[in-house]
C-alpha cells in the first residue's frame, strides 16, 4: 500500500504534489475535528468532568495529527519531519492561534490553569530545548534518543493522571461545546473510528507528499515540516481556540493550547522518539531558529498571560502572530 501510494506520488507534477498536500491537510484537520467531538460526546454520556476532558481528552485528540506524522515520519526514516513538526506545532499553537484568538475576541487566563498547567507548558519546552542538545546524546549531533522518548512517554503518564487528580479534587470544570445534535452510542462510536481512519489515512498521503515535494524544489524537510505541517496538523487547535472565544469561551482556547503544547513534547517527540533505534537527529538550523523560537514564544506567552488583567490583549496578540510571520519567513531565507 505504502510502495504503491509513493510510486503514484513520485510521478505526479508538482502543482498536483501541492493540491495533494493541501488536500490532505484538509481530510486531516475534519478527521481530528470528528474524534474531537465523538471524544468529548463519550466522555459527557460516561459521565466523566469536563475538566478532565478539556485538559486531557481534547488536547489529546487535537494533538492526534502531529502525533501520527511524526511517529509514521520516524518509522519512515524521517527524523527532520518527525521533530519539526512537533516544535513547529508549539510555535503555530502559540504564536499563530493564541495571536490570532486574542485578535478575534476577548482571550481571558483562568489564574488557576496558568499557575500549574501554564509553568508545565515553559518547563515542556525548556525540556525539549534541553533534550535536544549535543552533549546529551554523547555525539557530535544533537539527538532525542530513544530512551527519551521513553522518558517523555513516562512523563506524559504523570501528566495525564495528574491532571484528573488535580480536577477531581478541586472539582472544576472546563467548559466545552459539541455542535449538531446529541448522537446514539453506535453512531458516536462509528464517528470515533472514522475520525481515527481519516487522521491515519490522510498522514500516510501527506508524509511522502511532503517529502517528494521538499525534494524537488530543494528546501529541507525540516523547513518543510516545521511550517507547512505544523500549521496544517495545528488545524484542529485553530478551529478550537476560534470558535470557543467567539462562542465566549476564551479560558477552553487557552487551556487547550497549553494542553496541546505540552502533548507536542511528551506525547508527540516521546513517541517519535521511542519508536526508532536511532531517536531524533536535531537538523544544526534548529538551534539557530526553531528551538530559540520556540523558548521566545513560550516565554512571551507566560508573560503575558500573567499580567494582572488576566487577558491576552490584542496588542500581545499582534506581537505573538507577528513573531509566527518573522519566523515564517525566515525560515524560507535561512535554507
Amino acid at each position: 500500500m505504502d510502495e504503491i501510494i509513493y510510486t503514484i506520488l513520485n510521478d505526479s507534477s508538482i502543482l498536483v504534489l501541492f493540491s495533494i498536500i493541501g488536500v490532505s491537510l484538509y481530510i486531516l484537520g475534519k478527521g481530528a475535528d470528528i474524534l474531537v467531538n465523538e471524544a468529548v460526546g463519550l466522555s459527557i454520556r460516561w459521565g466523566i468532568s469536563k475538566m478532565v476532558i478539556g485538559a486531557t481528552i481534547v488536547s489529546l485528540g487535537t494533538t492526534l495529527p502531529e502525533v501520527t506524522v511524526s511517529v509514521l515520519a520516524a518509522i519512515k526514516g524521517n527524523p527532520d519531519l518527525a521533530l519539526g513538526n512537533a516544535i513547529g506545532s508549539i510555535i503555530a499553537n502559540t504564536g499563530l492561534i493564541i495571536g490570532i484568538a486574542a485578535l478575534v475576541g476577548t482571550l481571558s487566563i483562568d489564574k488557576d490553569t496558568i499557575n500549574r498547567q501554564g509553568n508545565l507548558q515553559l518547563i515542556s519546552g525548556i525540556l525539549l530545548a534541553i533534550a535536544s542538545l549535543p552533549f546529551l546524546s554523547k555525539g557530535p549531533e544533537g539527538r532525542i534518543t530513544q530512551w527519551m522518548g521513553f522518558i517523555f512517554i513516562g512523563l506524559l503518564i504523570l501528566y495525564i493522571v495528574g491532571t484528573i487528580y488535580w480536577a477531581r479534587k478541586f472539582n472544576g470544570e472546563i467548559a466545552s461545546e459539541i455542535e449538531g445534535e446529541e448522537s446514539s452510542l453506535p453512531l458516536q462510536l462509528i464517528k470515533l473510528v472514522l475520525g481515527v481512519a481519516l487522521v491515519i489515512f490522510s498522514s500516510k498521503i501527506l508524509i511522502p507528499s511532503v517529502e517528494i515535494t521538499a525534494i524537488r524544489i530543494g528546501i529541507p524537510q525540516s523547513v518543510i515540516a516545521a511550517t507547512l505541517v505544523a500549521f496544517g496538523t495545528s488545524l484542529p487547535e485553530l478551529v478550537t481556540a476560534i470558535t470557543a472565544v467567539k462562542k465566549g469561551h476564551g479560558e477552553l482556547a487557552v487551556g487547550n493550547i497549553i494542553g496541546a503544547d505540552i502533548l507536542n513534547v511528551l506525547f508527540v517527540t516521546g513517541s517519535a522518539a521511542a519508536v526508532t533505534k536511532e531517536g531524533l537527529l536535531v537538523p544544526s538550523n534548529f538551534y539557530k531558529l526553531q528551538i530559540p523560537t520556540m523558548l521566545i514564544i513560550l516565554v512571551a506567552f507566560h508573560i503575558f498571560a500573567k499580567n494582572k488583567n488576566q487577558v491576552i490583549t490584542k496588542l500581545e496578540g499582534v506581537f505573538l502572530a507577528g513573531m509566527y510571520i518573522v519566523y515564517l519567513v525566515l525560515n524560507y531565507i535561512w535554507i
